[in-house]
């Protein structure tokens, strides 16, 4: 869905009439939905059955799925994607968390890594199935095919997901008022990107950080906290590995976003051989995240997952000398670049994420790393919505915007890569997963 609706953006841009700030709102709407919504779902999962609400988000997408196909206005397609949102979270909190609970540790790597590469095969086929729907049927085509997915995977999920709940822990109350804090400080980021550098951006972003604050306190003294706070305390591995995770998406999910604009309306491609080039990126993920995945499981992830954000960094400064004669062939190469690094980050360092904790609390990691991932994903699309607005201003994307265009990606490109530069040393910073040989445990 991600992927096809990267090479959608333009399409629904002008049949609502949104401007290029507006276009950013198409992810991120799905986004802060998610982010908000997840962590709470984790804790839910791992009290009720993961199994349950994996079920039951599979039904929602595909319902949610199927409104944004109908959707005859902005605010119905916005509120499409909110409840996609929602429904991503379920789902996301989950599946991680049910392959932990049912592999050991010393084959943990290998299953995440083929998860992963799984994953990035989904976002491999997105472009080209979502830039050939788009091109034939109209870009609605593609939410009417994520529906009938999401119905068939419910039906998968009730008749032969069998066994147990896999639930982690005792049945306890779920702390509402953390995650109403949790969102009131997501929704705050979020919106306070948007506004940005108008003075209500700087106060929503201030707004957001007393709710972290007060989020904080809460959970130190909740009873049944939506985040047990004590998983940080003395866990390099699961604080530094969530801390890479976030940089890692802050830096790169507006990647795709600017490049399908860049090759439909710089370039001039269609949305189908648009979406044949970005399809180099994730292409590299599924080739070569089950390897990374088994190494992870012999190798430090903290070296593997280090040297993949170093590569993306190299990828990124190569899109800053992005310009109009770049021929697509030379930007394809850059994304194989790019696809290469991300395969060495995302697997080994899932794998240290959920090996770093006990198995009561795998739904809450497994959401929390979700929410770095998401948060990093909104981060992103709101540094270069800000960006656009700053360089373009609050106008549809047109032929005599392109040199705007062009100097507003290059900012971001290299903003980017000064971030992941940032990641490596954080990545670094995790310390050791394996103690010894063929044994995965954290190190405090």
């Amino acid at each position: 869905m991600g992927a096809s609706l990267n090479v959608a953006v333009p399409v629904i841009g002008r049949e609502f009439r949104m401007s290029a700030v507006s276009l950013g709102w198409i992810a991120m709407t799905y986004l802060l939905a998610a982010a908000v919504c997840l962590v709470p779902f984790g804790k839910i999962a791992d009290l009720t059955g993961r199994k349950r609400i994996f079920g039951w988000g599979s039904l929602l997408h595909a319902a949610s799925s199927l409104l944004a196909a109908l959707a005859g206005s902005t605010a119905v397609f916005f509120g499409a994607r909110v409840l996609q949102g929602i429904a991503g979270a379920m789902l996301i909190s989950t599946g991680v968390a049910m392959l932990t609970s049912v592999y050991p540790p010393g084959e943990r790597g290998r299953v995440l890594g083929l998860n992963v590469s799984f994953t990035y095969l989904g976002l491999s086929l997105g472009p080209v199935l979502g830039g050939a729907m788009t091109q034939h049927w109209g870009w609605r085509s593609i939410f009417l095919a994520a529906s009938a997915l999401g119905f068939i995977l419910a039906l998968i999920v009730i008749g032969t997901l069998k066994g147990e709940e896999w639930t982690g822990g005792e049945k306890q109350a779920v702390d509402a008022a953390g995650a109403l804090l949790m969102a009131g400080g997501l929704i705050s980021l979020m919106l306070g990107f948007s506004r940005l550098p108008e003075p209500e951006g700087f106060l929503l972003l201030a707004a957001a950080a007393a709710f972290l604050v007060l989020f904080i306190l809460r959970e130190k003294r909740a009873p049944a906290p939506i985040l047990d706070l004590n998983l940080f305390r003395g866990n390099r591995v699961f604080a530094f590995s969530n801390l890479a995770a976030l940089i890692n998406y802050s830096a790169t999910t507006a990647v795709g976003f600017v490049l399908s604009l860049h090759l439909q309306i710089v370039k001039g491609l269609s949305p189908q051989a648009a979406g044949l080039v970005l399809l180099a990126q994730p292409a590299m993920m599924v080739l070569f995240s089950p390897l990374a995945g088994r190494l992870s499981d012999r190798i430090e992830p903290r070296f593997l997952a280090s040297s993949g954000m170093g590569i993306i960094a190299a990828g990124l400064l190569l899109l800053a000398g992005l310009n109009g004669a770049t021929s697509t062939a030379v930007i394809a190469g850059v994304l194989l670049v790019l696809g290469f690094g991300f395969a060495l980050f995302s697997s080994p360092n899932t794998n240290a994420v959920m090996g770093a904790v006990d198995k009561r609390s795998y739904g809450v990691a497994s959401a929390l790393l979700g929410t770095m991932r998401i948060t990093g994903q909104m981060t992103s699309m709101g540094l270069a919505t800000l960006v656009f607005a700053l360089r373009i201003g609050r106008v549809a994307i047109s032929a005599e915007a392109h040199p705007g265009f062009l100097a507003a990606s290059r900012i971001i490109f290299l903003i980017c890569a000064a971030l992941c530069l940032a990641g490596v040393f954080a990545s670094l910073a995790r310390g050791k997963m394996h103690e010894t040989a063929g044994s995965l445990t954290s190190v405090d």
